[in-house]
Order: C-alpha cells, then structure tokens, then sequence
C-alpha cells in the first residue's frame, strides 16, 4: 500500500489543508508492457497548481473531485517493464502528489544523479528553471546591461530568473516579502527590497528596460511606471491574485502600454518545450559549476504536502519548495 493526495473540495479563497484528503491505495498492481513502478522520494508543489484547482479549464485541464493531485515529482524505479529504465533509476514523472505510482516508461525523463542532484529537476534545472531562462531570453529578450525587475525573487522562478539575468550581464532588482530572503538576494548580487516595507515605486525610481513578472497587482502597476520606452514584460505569473474570489481591478496606468510603446507577453513554458534542451545546455553546466545556487525548503512527508502547498501562498519558501515523501 501507499498514499496519495486527493483533492476534496475546491479552494475558496487561500487553499485550506481542509480541501484535500490522504488515501491509502494498492500499488501491487501487475506492470503492463512498457510501464514502470515509481517511488516518488520529491514531490513538488507549485502555484499553477491552484487554477487547476479552480475547476475551470485554463491551459490545462482542471483537478476533479476526489482525483489525486498530479505535478512534477522525482523518484526511483523500482520495477520495469520498459526498455532503458531498470530497478534503482532516478527518474522525473508528472505523478504528482502520491508516494507510489505506476507511468508508462516513456512519459518519464532518466535523470543522472551524477551531474545534478535529483531534486534540482524540479526546480533550477526543471520547469521553474525553464521557465526562468525562457522567459528571459525568448519572450523579454534580454540585453548585456538592461536594468530587469524580478517580482517574486526568491521564488522558485524568480531565484532562478534573478541568477541568470546576472550571468548574462544585466543590472537586477528583485523583490520578496522578509528580510531574510533579502539578505540572501543580496548575497547573489541582487538589488533586492523587502516590498513590505519599501514601495516597489520608490525602488525603481531610476527606472527599467524589463520586468519578469510572477506576482501581477501592485507590482505590475509599478513597473508599468517604472519601464522606460519600449521595454518588455515577461508575464510569467500573478500569485497575488491567484485566490480571488472576484476580479479585481487591472493596473490604473495601463495607458503607459500606449505612450511608452510597451510590449507584454504572457507565456506558458509547456508551449516551448522543444527548447528544453538549449536550456540545459546553457544553464546545466552554471548548476554544476556552482554559479547558480539551488536553494530548496524542504518539507517531509505526504501528509504535509497540503501545508507545503498552502504555505506558497503565504511566503514560506525560499527557493523552490519540495516534499520528501519517501527515502532516497
């Protein structure tokens, strides 16, 4: 036997740990042809997560009632029926939230534990880090010695955003919400600002060619103001309106779009896949090499992956945020 995470009841509002449930399931089950039983050790939790959770179709269909929640997870084989994967392989699966499960073989990635540790496929080098490195060299197009806001940068997608805007020669400003996460922005050669404490308007003052923007509301509106003629917006994400229960107002300055010749673009990384691995290329070896820090809170164990979950919406993490479910 082994556990999983259902959802039991859409969120209103911030997600509760009251809106999903554990459940006990078989995983004895005979491998058909082609398959692979996993024993998920990473689980990841992730703020796209919640629109799913909406019950309304976005880019992806929407979490049912009593389905279990699946996403990124990262385990080992532990058996097969499938060409290239043997017993003990590390693998990334779209399992999600379940300490077992069995996927066909050719649904999963073969990770090397040798190059990178396994975690980070689920952060720096997984979708976060894609997301990061496609945003900012295909939608906003970044340029050695552009001035770039990160909102949200000490995220999963923002951490990784702000490290490789450095590595290509921009000036970076970021945000986050505690001093400790400031602190540690700083110590990576970000200008960062607790945004509880400092206006994102006063920080950017001196002004920016590009925004990559994770959190939407607020900090949209500022840098609207703050972009100079022609600069760019890599929509990437709004967190700070994923739990709305009614629209809110968009940004009161949206003509700046008009007279400063703005251009936004909203992106969805599953839609560039076939640049994965130019990403890899370019940002496996920073990983190695230690010039791009994969910071990870980790929490342990299934029964906390709701609380991991909830606990994006209130800032909990630094870096990306992980659950181990089960041992290496």
């Amino acid at each position: 036997m082994s556990r999983e995470v259902i959802l039991a009841a859409r969120p209103q509002g911030v997600p509760q740990e009251s809106d999903f449930e554990l459940r006990e399931v078989a995983d004895d089950a005979e491998l058909a042809d082609g398959e692979v039983l996993v024993r998920n050790v990473f689980v990841s939790v992730d703020p796209y997560m919640r629109s799913r959770m909406s019950g309304i179709r976005t880019y992806v269909g929407p979490y049912e009632i009593g389905d279990p929640i699946d996403g990124g997870a990262v385990g080992r084989v532990v058996a097969s029926n499938y060409d290239g994967l043997a017993e003990g392989d590390w693998v990334l699966s779209q399992l999600g939230w379940r300490e077992a499960g069995v996927v066909e073989g050719k649904r999963v990635r073969k990770l090397d534990p040798e190059r990178a540790a396994p975690s980070t496929a689920l952060g720096a080098l997984g979708m976060p880090g894609f997301t990061a490195w496609l945003g900012l060299t295909e939608i906003a197009d970044v340029k050695e010695g552009e001035t770039i806001y990160v909102s949200g940068a000490a995220g999963a997608v923002g951490s990784a955003a702000t490290q490789i805007a450095k590595l290509k020669g921009l000036r970076v400003i970021g945000s986050a919400g505690s001093d400790e996460k400031v602190e540690w922005l700083r110590s990576l050669g970000v200008e960062a600002f607790n945004y509880r404490e400092t206006h994102a308007r006063e920080a950017l003052a001196d002004g920016i060619d590009v925004y990559f923007d994770n959190v939407g509301g607020e900090q949209l509106e500022a840098a609207l103001s703050a972009l100079r003629p022609f600069g760019r917006v890599a929509a990437c994400g709004a967190i700070s309106r994923y739990n709305d229960q009614k629209p809110e107002s968009g940004p009161r300055n949206i003509g700046f779009v008009v007279t400063k010749r703005l251009r936004i673009q909203g992106f969805i990384v599953s839609d560039h896949n076939a640049r994965f691995a130019d990403f890899l290329r370019e940002v496996g070896p920073w990983v190695a090499e230690g010039k791009i820090e994969c910071r990870e809170t980790m929490i342990d164990g299934i029964e906390n992956v709701p609380a991991a979950f909830a606990g994006l919406f209130h800032g909990h993490n630094t870096g990306k945020m992980l659950v181990r479910v089960g041992p290496a």
